[in-house]
């Protein structure tokens, strides 16, 4: 199954990033972008891709054993970018940024010592995917909405396995599927 840890903004967060992505949808040229949905709005923490399903629970194991290292700590969504020339527009985070860095190298440790095949280590650059586009389009004036955008704070409290489907069916503008596989609470421990 195809994988990932993420950090999920609650439901209230989420609302603000909804009235965000209405505001940029509606700058000239906003059809051209392919619109990510509430469900796949999310900090990935580690993209593991296809793992098997025997390895699942030694990552799970080690998902959890990281969650119990890390504690809570505050985020923010705000700001944001784009990657690949215009390919992807993101929102960026606020707040305890370094905290989720140290999570995410620990989502992608317990990956490695699952045995699960990362490539080679990039670093972290904390972003929720709003849009992406098969061509280059000029994201600049989406990116200067976003410069004045910040959401509220929250805790993050817990790490989440998920699992991705991309779509099948050929059909325009059909988004990927989420599921949330499990999820551990940051702890603290050690």
């Amino acid at each position: 199954m195809r994988l990932f840890a993420a950090v999920l903004p609650p439901e209230d967060v989420a609302d603000e990033i909804a009235a965000e992505v209405a505001r940029l949808r509606q700058l000239p040229g906003a059809g051209r972008l392919r619109w990510t949905g509430r469900p796949g709005w999310h900090f990935t923490l580690a993209f593991y891709g296809e793992v098997a399903d025997d390895v699942v629970p030694g990552l799970s194991d080690r998902l959890a054993r990281a969650a119990r290292r890390a504690a809570p700590f505050t985020l923010a969504v705000a700001g944001g970018g784009h990657f690949g020339q215009g390919r992807a527009l993101w929102a960026g985070a606020r707040g305890d940024v370094e905290e989720l860095r140290l999570l995410a190298d620990r989502a992608e440790a317990a990956a490695r010592k699952a045995g699960v095949p990362m490539g080679e280590h990039r670093r972290y650059k904390a972003h929720l995917t709003l849009a992406r586009s098969r061509d280059a389009v000029d994201v600049r004036p989406y990116v200067d909405l976003l410069r004045e955008f910040t959401g509220r704070s929250w805790s993050v409290t817990d790490v989440a396995l998920m699992r991705s489907e991309l779509p099948r069916s050929g059909v325009r503008g059909e988004q990927p599927r989420y599921e949330v596989v499990d999820r551990w609470a940051l702890a603290g421990a050690g």
